[in-house]
């Protein structure tokens, strides 16, 4: 690295524009995850207090209007919430997919051992709030929804976290977003089976084929991004008209997506010593030779970053601030009516969240823990734990996203007010445990 006497060693920072003043603040903001949970307790207000004011019936058709895209004689005609719930979500879930990878590859659950608490919890917040919904719902016409109170919201989470600040260790922060990632691949795979109503297997090979059309694009080393853009739209068309749901072409996108950069940094280094040589020494022959070595400096520096990495830290604050505020629009409005709160939909979802997922993830916890399998966290002891199943109560997005995959209608309607009271008592039962058993102060 080249020193800068101005700068102590350092590598000297980019010339600043006064614009920098406004959009560096914003781009920290965006970067800081709780911030979207803040956002989105926001809009999900926003929707609620809409549906049930004297412009409901009208904000309500918005979401209906339909929207038509046609290439000569292929067309697709949806309404603008079936555009976000299978489009728009796709890159939610294309994120989602990219976190899993990170996860299984170079964080928290790449080794067993590591990852068996964290897998233990999940599974047992999966099929315990899904065994009290189905108990609470056997044989109603709202059984379909077994699936609504198995999902965890990770940006509502983090936002809870980040209410109790410094309290919070980072072995549980580092467990309760472990588990939010196990559970979400349990919660893709209940989409992926649970709720396929029909296969169209012609539509579903053109997929398959597209998919494996991508990934050795990738082994032979194209690296065109518009070329994988129109892919993975060909792609998702395909999932679309199979009847397997649109989204899980966004997680297999995710899952596929290089974990390595194609340039290490070892040779970026050396690189990077070579054009300090020319522009010290001004060893440039002609301007065009500048400006073409100075143009592979740049994508040399930007393929030093595996295409992994760049996607989740670009795509993120537009799903965090974005696509998920959207969403939340588009599906938590809810005309509430007293009915809502009683009905047996409403109940059993709500009871899958609030008694389910807690007594899930502790129950399995524990048995993992007492037969040697896996260990408790340093700092975190059954009482803090409890906390944290409680936390992971609050199933927001991915819950209603299932919800609408699963009921329609009142069953629907009903089905959302139970997610929301579910996770608020969630919420507000977890917050608690954990300031009174953490300490106030941490090291």
């Amino acid at each position: 690295m080249v020193k800068d006497a101005k700068n102590n060693g350092e590598f000297p920072e980019l010339p600043r524009d006064p614009i920098d003043a406004l959009v560096n603040p914003l781009r920290r903001f965006l970067h800081i995850e709780s911030a979207s949970g803040v956002l989105l307790i926001l809009t999900t207000i926003s929707a609620l207090v809409l549906a049930n004011s004297p412009i409901s019936a009208k904000f309500l058709a918005f979401w209906k209007t339909l929207f038509e895209f046609r290439i000569g004689p292929l067309g697709m005609k949806h309404s603008l919430q079936h555009w976000i719930n299978d489009g728009l979500m796709t890159i939610f879930f294309f994120v989602i997919g990219l976190e899993v990878k990170r996860e299984l590859i170079l964080g928290e659950l790449r080794e067993l051992r590591q990852a068996a608490l964290p897998i233990a919890a999940a599974i047992g917040g999966m099929v315990i709030p899904a065994t009290v919904y189905i108990i609470l719902q056997h044989g109603e016409p709202g059984e379909r929804g077994w699936g609504i109170p198995m999902a965890t919201d990770i940006a509502f989470v983090v936002g809870c976290l980040t209410v109790l600040g410094p309290r919070i260790p980072k072995s549980l922060r580092v467990l309760l977003l472990s588990l939010a990632i196990a559970d979400d691949i349990g919660a893709i795979i209940v989409i992926a089976i649970g709720y396929t109503d029909h296969l169209d297997l012609t539509a579903l090979a053109f997929g398959i084929l597209g998919i494996g059309v991508i990934f050795g694009f990738m082994k032979v080393g194209i690296r065109n991004l518009t070329i994988y853009i129109i892919l993975m739209i060909l792609v998702w068309v395909a999932f679309h008209e199979s009847g397997i749901h649109a989204t899980i072409a966004g997680v297999i996108f995710g899952m596929i997506t290089p974990t390595k950069p194609w340039i290490s940094e070892s040779r970026l280094l050396t690189m990077c010593q070579t054009s300090a040589q020319f522009l010290q020494g001004g060893g440039w022959k002609s301007s065009g030779e500048r400006y073409t070595f100075l143009r592979r400096m740049e994508e040399a520096s930007r393929k030093t970053i595996s295409p992994l990495e760049r996607f989740e830290q670009e795509l993120h604050p537009w799903v965090g601030f974005v696509i998920m505020p959207i969403f939340s629009l588009a599906n938590a409005g809810v005309p509430i009516s007293f009915s809502d709160f009683t009905s047996p939909v409403a109940i059993a979802v709500m009871f899958g969240l609030f008694v389910g997922k807690p007594a899930g993830i502790f129950l399995f916890s524990w048995l993992t823990v007492r037969f040697g399998i896996a260990k408790l966290p340093e700092g975190i002891g059954w009482g803090v734990m409890t906390g944290a199943g409680f936390l992971a109560g609050i199933g927001f997005t991915m819950a209603i996203f299932i919800a609408s995959l699963a009921l329609d209608g009142g069953l629907l309607n009903a089905a959302k007010v139970g997610i929301i009271v579910g996770s608020i008592l969630s919420a507000i039962v977890g917050i608690s445990i954990l300031v009174l058993l953490l300490p106030k102060h941490v090291n």
